[in-house]
């Protein structure tokens, strides 16, 4: 094999690589908490919940569970938020146990600029109730929040002579 060559397939074989790493599906998590309430809609709220995300690709798959509602849910939304902890418009429709209850899901294929604001942590998941918060009795959100990659080092066994 010449230089040229070997240098062509070391090229190769790491924009392959690199192919294969950037389809590693990614993992975000979201805690489901309270929606921001004043201290009169304090008997309008309660629950609380769980839910991850996965990317693979543009596609992102959510699934969850939530208990301890105030009434029965009625419907779930992805929103994007300015911020991390700021509230924004619905950029997709979740399925949502009708239940006090239940389960949270949904597959979205996001675009480029909502891909982008997941990777900064500006999509959240909220649930709504048959009484929750008005405008839109709303009682539940949580942040998907990219899940940080931890290594642990292997454990060797000493070698005994």
């Amino acid at each position: 094999m010449t230089r040229r060559s070997a240098v062509q397939f070391a090229l190769a074989l790491t924009a392959i690589g690199g192919f294969a790493l950037a389809q590693t599906p990614e993992t975000f998590t979201a805690r489901l908490t309270w929606v921001p309430i004043s201290l009169a809609q304090q008997n309008d709220v309660s629950g609380e919940g769980s839910a991850t995300a996965t990317l693979s690709g543009s596609t992102l798959s959510i699934s969850g569970t939530f208990e301890g509602l105030p009434a029965t849910a009625t419907v779930a939304h992805l929103h994007r938020g300015a911020a991390t902890g700021a509230r924004g418009p619905v950029i997709a429709d979740l399925e949502v146990t009708h239940g006090t209850e239940g389960t949270v899901s949904g597959k979205i294929e996001l675009n480029t600029d909502q891909l982008e604001a997941l990777l900064a942590g500006c999509l959240y998941i909220q649930l709504h109730a048959q009484h929750g918060v008005p405008p839109d009795n709303a009682v539940l959100h949580g942040w998907l929040i990219k899940q940080a990659t931890t290594f642990s080092p292997s454990r060797r066994k000493k070698r005994q002579d």
